[in-house]
């Protein structure tokens, strides 16, 4: 036993020895290494939590170091927080005593939470600095955030604690309606381009209003937030071409959540819903983006005009509409999970010199969908009066992107003139016959590359060398196409006319 316990007492201190270097640090020189020298944090509202922001920091040495203090220059006040390879420190504003050993490195992550009146009054940038010890040592990083000013517009709180409720398809979820008169926003119900709006749950236009957005508004929505046109309401989108990249004259409306990373993720928030007794809309120059649903329109008595509308990253559907009726020229939709159009439960549509594509990165997904029932309605049938496209580009990554659900107990009515296809496989189905119908088809251009400039930026202008040049019927043909430019005779296919792409 006296074996035993002797080995058992020298492996301890052996052990104990063996790890005493790495409590053993010497003060740091002011030689660190950063992964950045200045962190910018993406653009965030006032008051709304930014993303996470990373910074590495390296211990190129051949010592374990110990930084005396990790700090924000502004301390305690600063608008910043972080933590330090896990730790919290003082209220994520202060540590000290932080090692970091030889030849290793360590994280740090940073967020803000700021108000507009934190911000320099002639940029509305916020900064501080990440400071690593002091005086003949001292390092530091800067902090950069814009923080932008908007009107936030949401449900009030119940004396209960409950949130204010509105009715959407007969289910109550959190919404408010938009007021005319608020003390504090003043007219809700017209959107203007001074500030951006962001809206939590759902915003209804009351019975018999009419909600405007002006050119170059911009309102984001949080997660599963939306908008709402109730019965004998309206919407009317006012936007116009715009000549810069920044779209500066459309509509915007996008998510809450202004960081790059999501510039491009589907379903950040829900959708722009148009309740069956809505009436007189008119949306013009919208750029939609990154909603479940992008407009879901269902309205039997009422037309939609819908021009020169870009609609992408949608979960669900770009446009889901149902026994309603639609007049859309100039409209592009990309990436829906499962269509970028489906118009089902009948209807009447005309679609002139527009481009649906879907690059949705499955194979189920499909550009068009047409169908004249809706199981669970009663009936579950209903006429398909019109569906006419012209002029157009269906095309994506899938085989086939053209998808029509018949029902022959409802009349099922379509027609696609001069429209650049892609359906690659072959069937003996009557109903995509698209050279021999010519009840259903004219002129179609089947399985050719339209060759848009960039589609995973979603950008579908074409040049002279696509397949879509020059293919149109000018019995057909809009005027200018959704930029604004002037069409030539022929025109090109779908929504763009072509022009030579920057080198």
């Amino acid at each position: 036993m006296r074996q035993y316990f002797t080995i058992f007492v020298l492996g301890l201190i052996l052990a104990f020895s063996s790890c005493r270097t790495d409590f053993d640090t010497v003060a740091s020189s002011g030689n660190l290494k950063f992964s950045k020298d200045t962190v910018y944090l993406d653009t965030v509202f006032k008051n709304i939590g930014s993303s996470t922001y990373q910074l590495k920091i390296y211990n190129q040495s051949k010592n374990d170091i110990s930084i005396p203090i990790v700090q924000f220059k502004k301390g305690l006040d600063s608008k910043y927080r972080m933590t330090v390879d896990g730790m919290t420190g003082n209220n994520g504003k202060i540590f000290k005593d932080v090692t970091l050993l030889a030849k290793d490195s360590l994280y740090i992550f940073i967020e803000t939470t700021a108000d507009i009146t934190d911000a320099n009054p002639d940029d509305f940038l916020y900064t501080d600095e990440i400071q690593f010890d002091s005086g003949a040592n001292l390092q530091e990083v800067a902090l950069v955030t814009l923080i932008q000013d908007a009107v936030f517009l949401y449900p009030n709180q119940n004396p209960d604690g409950t949130k204010e409720k509105i009715k959407i398809d007969g289910k109550d979820v959190d919404g408010f309606y938009l007021n005319e008169n608020d003390s504090a926003n003043g007219n809700e119900l017209l959107f203007t381009n001074e500030k951006p709006y962001v809206i939590y749950g759902y915003a209804g236009v009351p019975e018999f209003k009419t909600v405007t957005f002006e050119a170059g508004a911009r309102v984001h929505f949080h997660a599963n937030s939306g908008l709402y046109v109730g019965d004998n309401a309206s919407l009317q989108i006012n936007g116009t071409a715009s000549t810069t990249d920044q779209l500066e004259n459309e509509v915007i409306f996008e998510g809450d959540r202004l960081e790059s990373l999501y510039s491009d993720i589907p379903g950040q928030w829900k959708s722009v819903i148009f309740s069956n007794g809505s009436a007189n809309h008119a949306i013009n120059h919208l750029t939609l983006k990154n909603a479940v649903i992008g407009l879901d329109l269902q309205s039997p008595y009422n037309t939609f005009e819908i021009k020169n509308t870009q609609i992408y990253n949608c979960a669900e559907y770009g446009i889901l509409a149902r026994d309603t009726h639609v007049i859309a020229s100039n409209i592009v939709i990309n990436y829906a999970g499962l269509a970028s159009l489906s118009c089902i439960y009948g209807g009447n549509y005309n679609f002139t010199h527009c481009t649906f594509n879907n690059n949705w990165s499955s194979s189920s997904q499909v550009a068009v969908n047409l169908s004249n029932s809706l199981a669970g309605a009663t009936p579950e049938t209903n006429p398909l009066t019109n569906a006419i496209f012209n002029n157009c580009i269906i095309y994506g990554s899938a085989t086939n992107e053209f998808n029509l659900d018949k029902n022959p107990n409802a009349p099922f009515v379509y027609q696609l003139n001069n429209c650049l296809l892609k359906f690659s496989s072959s069937t003996k189905d009557p109903n995509y016959q698209f050279k021999t119908d010519t009840e259903h088809y004219t002129n179609i251009i089947l399985n050719e590359n339209p060759k848009f400039y960039n589609v995973s930026q979603n950008k579908f202008n074409i040049d002279k060398t696509s397949a879509a040049f020059a293919k149109g019927d000018p019995v057909f043909m809009i005027p200018t196409d959704i930029l604004g430019i002037t069409r030539t005779s022929p025109p090109d296919l779908g929504a763009y006319q072509s022009q030579d792409f920057p080198k």
